[in-house]
C-alpha cells in the first residue's frame, strides 16, 4: 500500500469524505463520499445517492464536476482538490478530466475495492475499473491511505451483505 503525505488539513477533508460514505451507507447507499477544497476551504461536497435517486451515475466524485464546472473559473477548478474516500471509477475520472479539476486524493483504490468485492463473491461492475491516471493522465494522484482504507473495507462489506439475497 502506497504511503501518502498530507497535511493535517488535508487529513481532515479525507476524512469527511469517509464519514460521507458513511452518510451514504446509513442512507442505503454504497460508500462513497467526496469533497472538493479549493483555496484552503470546502467548496463543495456529496455522498453516493445512486440506490436514493435511482440513477446511476449519482456518484459523489460526478456531482462534484457538475458543481465546479457551473460556479468556479477554469483556473479555480484547475488548482481545487477532490479528496474522496475511494479512487474514481472511468465515469466520475473523465468529469474530472474534462471540468478540469486539480488533484485527487482518495481513501482507497478501484484495485482494492474490486478484490474486496470478489473475495465476498459480489457480481462483477458493469463497467470496467481503472485507476484514474489512466483515463486523466496528467491529473495528480494521491493515495490510497491504509487506516482509511481498512476502515471503508468493512463498509463495503457490510453496504455488500446487506443487498445480499438470504440464502
Amino acid at each position: 500500500m502506497s504511503s501518502v503525505d498530507l497535511t493535517e488539513a488535508e487529513h481532515r477533508h479525507l476524512e469527511r469524505a469517509v464519514d460521507l460514505a458513511a452518510e451514504a451507507l446509513r442512507a442505503g447507499d454504497e460508500p462513497f463520499g467526496s469533497v472538493l477544497v479549493g483555496g484552503g476551504r470546502v467548496l463543495a461536497e456529496d455522498r453516493n445517492r445512486v440506490n436514493g435517486l435511482g440513477d446511476s451515475t449519482r456518484h459523489p466524485e460526478f456531482e462534484l464536476a457538475r458543481w465546479a464546472a457551473a460556479h468556479l473559473t477554469a483556473s479555480q477548478r484547475a488548482e481545487a482538490a477532490v479528496f474522496t474516500s475511494g479512487e474514481h471509477c472511468p465515469m466520475c475520472a473523465a468529469a474530472h478530466g474534462w471540468v478540469g479539476l486539480g488533484r485527487v486524493v482518495y481513501a482507497h483504490s478501484a484495485a482494492q475495492l474490486t478484490q474486496w468485492l470478489d473475495e465476498l463473491g459480489a457480481p462483477s461492475s458493469p463497467v470496467r475499473a481503472l485507476p484514474v491516471k489512466e483515463v486523466v493522465p496528467g491529473v495528480v494522484v494521491q493515495g490510497p491511505v491504509a487506516a482509511l482504507a481498512d476502515r471503508l473495507r468493512g463498509m463495503h462489506r457490510a453496504s455488500y451483505l446487506s443487498k445480499r439475497p438470504a440464502v
